[in-house]
């Protein structure tokens, strides 16, 4: 049985490599026979209306004082680090292909901004504007990225009789004979997973905690299993260990086809223990807001774990899926539905980039699209409290449909993600009606919260429709528009809260979408995102207005073991040359 086993699995490995070129003809190709032009008129003319990177992102160094470290942990970072940069290169491979190819095909246009927008994109896709190419000869992004083979169609896939082919952690790649088969993703990035859970292991012999020794050693053996369970509940045991890394293949944003397969990121955290002991007290109260949540019993008969977590970290380096395009500034983990169910999540605030966010993005949005008098609501305490209950929201309502259907992930397919933060993000200003009426927040008024909440929907919303966020954002946006939670004054071009009918619009959209996630109803849901989700004349006006004003839709970062002065002794380098094998 052993023998066989080992066979089937070399078997399906050999017909994954075998098919990588065929279905991906100018992704992993010599660029000098890739027949890309490099001349045209067309070409040269979408260089010329490239964006330039420093009109779209801000630049912001991810610093932190390590003084106060011991060498042992400023080892472990180094070697965190490390690990975290195999799953950018991981990432590589499931959005794109094979970066070095890339990079060397574009190097015949000699423009730095192309080259800087394809690094930062993952690709020659702008995430930032519904994955337009940024030159034309790479056509449309596959919406299932490199998941699945280019020439796949939903309907062969719905036929296809493979057990394992909606898993989080598996490709779909075609044998020989051209069939549908799935390769696991331990299997199919064994050599850089290797390396990765090596660096994990070291890394694991650094640390004080036995806790975090013990979180570091079962996930450098979940990413040669692909079983990540176990230490996904070792992670949400540990939680008070100062430096922490958020590792392994997580969201499924990436795949737009179906919204199955995870894709690679990573995280490597400093806690603030300062920031986190204000945050602390507010896990306790998700059993009592569930039961207060505006809609029918049914739609609210789970019960969040109450194991939860909520602290403030200082994000020293992002990797993979959490550093393309626009960043995350907030996590809430695992997304497992058991594990959730079982224990709850961690909400982990990335209190630098979201100070960075503030500063940079979202205060200047305020300034050309608030009313004037309502400027002074916009707070960063309230944009720091409307993203941290955001994160706990994703707690709340409901993981399993009502009627059978499987999860909520399951029955809505591509459109769960962005149904899910759409969720989080009215939900979150829910609490934040409730606990201020309750007296658990102190802190501000309501209406820092309303209009630091409108002005972050016109920052979220410039992510375009390829994102989650952006998508939940237009839906929001729209709604909020048609129940007069806000009014437009011509004269001003700016926009006003009106704080009663906001209300009323936060119950009404939180009604809508927890009906629609327990339903599990993926054809009204697609019909709402068909109808509502586009952006109107008036929204689009005050977003010209925006990028007239070169306000940064996001922000990119300096990081790494150089900028946190980690010299290169303190952990071995990743080896570039293994990094790029699949």
């Amino acid at each position: 049985m052993f023998l066989r086993t080992v066979i089937i699995t070399m078997l399906a490995l050999f017909s994954f490599m075998a098919c990588q070129n065929s279905t991906y003809p100018n992704r992993d190709s010599n660029p000098a026979k890739s027949g890309h032009p490099n001349n045209n008129k067309t070409t040269q003319t979408a260089l010329k209306s490239l964006p330039r990177v420093k009109d779209i992102y801000a630049e912001f160094t991810l610093d932190a004082d390590t003084s106060g470290y011991s060498q042992n942990q400023k080892k472990m970072i180094a070697l965190l680090i490390d690990a975290a940069a195999i799953m950018d290169d991981l990432f590589w491979k499931q959005a794109w292909g094979d970066k070095e190819s890339l990079l060397a095909e574009i190097s015949q246009y000699d423009n730095a901004n192309l080259a800087r927008l394809v690094e930062i994109n993952y690709g020659p896709w702008d995430r930032l504007n519904g994955d337009k190419p940024f030159l034309p000869q790479y056509g449309q992004k596959p919406p299932g990225a490199r998941f699945y083979p280019e020439d796949m169609s939903k309907e062969e896939f719905k036929r296809a009789q493979l057990p394992e082919k909606t898993s989080l952690y598996t490709l779909l790649r075609r044998n020989a004979r051209g069939q549908l088969v799935t390769v696991p993703y331990h299997q199919a990035y064994a050599t850089q997973l290797e390396q990765a859970a090596k660096l994990l292991r070291q890394a694991a012999d650094l640390a004080q905690n036995p806790s975090f020794a013990r979180y570091l050693r079962m996930r450098a053996a979940a990413l040669l299993s692909d079983d990540f369970r176990d230490s996904d509940r070792q992670w949400l045991d540990t939680k008070d260990n100062p430096i922490d890394i958020v590792i392994g293949p997580i969201e499924t944003y990436e795949d737009q086809l179906f919204g199955y397969k995870a894709a690679y990121e990573a995280y490597v955290l400093l806690k603030d223990k300062e920031w986190s002991r204000k945050l602390a007290r507010f896990s306790a109260l998700l059993p009592d807001l569930q039961k207060s949540l505006p809609v029918a019993p049914r739609y609210k008969a789970e019960k969040p774990g109450t194991d939860s977590d909520l602290n403030a970290y200082d994000v020293v380096y992002y990797a993979g899926h959490s550093n393309a395009g626009s960043k995350t500034i907030a996590i809430n983990l695992p997304n497992d539905e058991q594990v959730q169910l079982e224990k709850g999540t961690r909400r982990l605030q990335l209190k630098n980039a979201m100070r960075a966010k503030f500063d940079k993005i979202l205060q200047p949005i305020a300034d050309i699209v608030i009313a004037p008098d309502q400027r002074k609501h916009v707070t960063f305490d309230a944009f720091f409290a409307n993203t941290m209950f955001h994160e706990v929201a994703h707690g709340l309502g409901i993981k399993n449909t009502i009627n059978g259907q499987g999860t909520v992930r399951q029955s809505l397919k591509e459109l769960a993600s962005a149904t899910e933060e759409g969720k989080a993000d009215i939900l979150g200003l829910y609490m934040v009606e409730k606990l201020l009426e309750k007296g658990e927040i102190t802190d501000g008024e309501l209406m820092d919260y309303y209009t630091t909440f409108l002005a972050g929907i016109f920052r979220s919303i410039r992510f375009g429709s390829s994102s989650a966020h952006g998508v939940a954002n237009r839906l929001r946006f729209n709604y909020f528009a048609k129940h007069g939670a806000f009014t437009f004054d011509p004269e001003t071009k700016t926009y006003r809260v009106n704080p009663e009918a906001m209300h009323r619009a936060i119950a009404g959209l939180s009604q809508k979408i927890l009906t629609l996630q327990g339903d599990g109803d993926y054809a009204a849901t697609k019909q709402w995102f068909e109808e509502k989700g586009q952006i109107s004349p008036a929204l689009q006006e005050a977003l010209n207005r925006i990028q007239a004003a070169k306000i940064p839709v996001d922000i990119v970062f300096r990081q790494g073991k150089d900028v946190l002065r980690l010299n290169s002794e303190t952990a071995p380098a990743v080896s570039s040359s293994t990094n790029h094998q699949e």
